[in-house]
């Protein structure tokens, strides 16, 4: 069996919309500016509607953030979507501890009775603004160095300029193709719509469906109540 032995497979942006626009039945020949310019805000639309679906593993990232005693609050970078877990890493003579912080609602943090008191932070609040900001309570008091968080961040901007790619796995190509067809028919040819949502769901939910950690979770009742 001879195959090719590469995995490089990855088109341009270019290419998928083209592709997109076959499945609704518009041919490279007919392709204008405009059907581009529909495809560009169609691609980056798109994007944003899967970064709010959930976590996409492939744009989740580290962050740490240099502790200041006093300071309760830090800037978050605007393009992250969601903070997942979160931790507090303390060196002592060179050695790195991490304890783990949990997240809180606005409303709880607002039930603190002294938000200025130094400690070492137990939990945080993501707050969720334009210019999106983390608060740590206890606020820190100089013993801890950093504040580490995985987040998710926005998918990169898709752009039909000098061959660019999406910033997607291999695993969710044709889900992407599928639903920019969906949504470029809307304005091309809608009565494509009703064929090819089916379709665009349904690849869409088989990439969803496999883009989770595989960690086994184990899950057990407190038994020592029912014995002396």
């Amino acid at each position: 069996m001879t195959t090719s032995g590469t995995y490089a497979f990855n088109p341009s942006l270019g290419e998928l919309t083209l592709y997109a626009y076959n499945l609704i039945g518009v041919r490279n020949t007919a392709v204008l500016q405009e059907h581009m310019t529909a495809a560009r805000m169609a691609s980056n639309l798109l994007l944003a509607n899967w970064a709010n679906r959930g976590v996409n593993l492939w744009a989740v990232d580290l962050v740490t953030v240099p502790l200041v005693q006093g300071q309760a609050t830090y800037s978050v970078d605007g393009n992250t979507v969601v903070m997942l877990d979160a931790y507090i890493e303390t060196v002592t003579d060179g050695v790195a501890t991490d304890r783990i912080i949990l997240p809180v609602s606005r409303t709880e943090y607002a039930s603190y009775p002294n938000k200025e008191q130094q400690g070492f932070p137990t939990v945080f609040w993501f707050d969720r603004l334009i210019a999106p900001e983390v608060t740590l309570w206890p606020v820190p008091n100089g013993q801890q160095t950093y504040l580490k968080y995985y987040r998710v961040r926005q998918i990169q901007d898709a752009n039909l300029t000098s061959g660019q790619t999406v910033e997607i796995p291999y695993l969710w190509l044709d889900a992407f193709a599928n639903n920019l067809a969906a949504r470029l028919a809307m304005i091309w040819n809608p009565q494509m719509i009703q064929i090819l949502k089916p379709i665009a769901d349904e690849s869409y939910q088989i990439a969803a469906d496999q883009n989770v950690e595989t960690a086994q979770q184990y899950i057990s009742p407190m038994t020592s109540g029912y014995f002396r």
